[in-house]
């Protein structure tokens, strides 16, 4: 006999149902149930200690996520200012909505995919996110483990369309928990995962608690810069994203963005720098996986940490004051861009795209192509100049201008 912190498990259960114990290890099926208690029918045993999980595939719990200490803990992160906060055992997307009512707008909140029945309702469930994570771990105990890269595969597919960063996690590389060098399945497995459009990648028991979590950590980074390398991976990307479209919800943007990329690729421009208030721009733009870095300028410093997520996307906190006007902003963008080492020479070119006027979320309405020495600077036939001083492109030379706010 085993006893169950939550009544509602035991009144949800209807015969025929599994019970799943210790991350499925064990094994069990419903053969009668009432309120009080359930009798199952051992189909995998073995050896169970206290304080371990249970799962439940075949049903939908009629109970929160949220437990009362993770309602506590919430607060505490939260006062903490977090940058995100991940729900985990998701089932539908009123769970995301009841986080996102507690959060108040204090964060961006996360849904862990790990439940059959949130990957029925995966629309809805992303759309009432700002991000996902394919939880793997329970994700392959709560449905048979070769649905899992299908699935996995599909909700990749809908953050991408849906303009979503999203994580892959779970036994990465699993082996370099006791191992300096990963089995070649793994290095395949985090391959496969970038190319099919996953904004990040994350290591569980190999930084945190295996032998070697230095070795894994750049393991994993090598091979995400080679496949980022490879000229197929933006390709097969863009092509997908070509063929879904412009998102009705995002038509402006999404133009905005794909001119904006085009413009880059015709001027060979070095960087796309970004005005956005709520960071939605930027979104779209590494939704599109741009061939530049997004420099994404934000008044927020809130907003520009949650772009970190984002690939492609570098955010700084930009300030606006209020004498300052639209040139003065984008001086101080261009010098931006340029002490981060975007640009080598001054007459390297960045696109720009803002929302005018400011202060309006996902206006973007405008772009301009500027020389790295900022917009005092006009392209025309002749050479370029700046306070007097021809500007040549011959390596790199020093910005005179600075941000004029903090």
């Amino acid at each position: 006999r085993v006893c169950l912190p939550h009544p509602e498990i035991l009144g949800t259960l209807q015969e025929g149902d599994q019970v799943l114990l210790d991350d499925g290890k064990l094994r069990m099926t419903v053969k009668t149930a009432s309120a009080e208690q359930v009798t199952c029918r051992v189909d995998v045993g073995g050896k169970l200690s206290d304080r371990k999980g249970v799962n439940t595939p075949s049903i939908v719990l009629p109970i929160s996520p949220l437990t009362p200490k993770d309602r506590e803990d919430l607060v505490h992160a939260l006062d903490m200012d977090v940058d995100w906060v991940a729900l985990s055992f998701v089932q539908r997307a009123e769970d995301m909505e009841e986080l996102r009512e507690l959060v108040n707008g204090r964060a961006r909140i996360m849904a862990k995919i790990e439940k059959p029945s949130a990957v029925k309702d995966l629309a809805a469930v992303i759309a009432a996110s700002d991000g996902c994570m394919v939880a793997r771990g329970d994700l392959g105990v709560e449905m048979a483990i070769e649905w899992v890269p299908i699935v996995q595969r599909d909700i990749i597919a809908e953050c991408r369309r849906q303009g979503k960063p999203v994580i892959v996690a779970t036994q990465m590389l699993e082996s370099m928990i006791d191992s300096p060098i990963p089995t070649r399945a793994e290095a395949s497995d985090i391959a496969n995962a970038i190319f099919d459009g996953a904004d990040a990648v994350m290591l569980s028991a190999e930084s945190a608690s295996g032998r070697y979590p230095l070795e894994a950590v750049v393991m994993q980074q090598r091979i995400i810069n080679k496949v980022e390398d490879s000229p197929r991976y933006l390709d097969d990307i863009r092509a997908r994203v070509e063929k879904e479209g412009a998102d009705p919800k995002h038509v402006c943007a999404d133009s905005i963005v794909s001119a904006a990329m085009n413009i880059a690729v015709a001027n060979k421009a070095k960087v796309v720098i970004a005005f956005t208030a709520s960071g939605s721009t930027a979104a779209r733009a590494s939704r599109c996986r741009m061939h530049v870095p997004v420099v994404a300028m934000t008044p927020s410093l809130k907003t520009a940490r949650a772009l970190a997520l984002y690939w492609g996307v570098f955010p700084e906190a930009l300030s606006r004051l209020p004498t300052d006007s639209f040139d003065d902003l984008l001086r101080r963008a261009c010098s931006v861009a340029w002490d981060k080492g975007f640009a080598a020479d001054l007459t390297d070119k960045f696109v720009v795209t803002a929302g005018l006027p400011f202060g309006r979320t996902g206006e973007a309405n405008v772009i301009r192509v500027l020389p790295a020495a900022g917009p005092q600077v006009v392209f025309d036939d002749t050479p370029l100049e700046l306070d007097g001083m021809p500007l040549q492109p011959s390596g790199p030379q020093t910005m005179p201008l600075k941000p004029s706010g903090p």
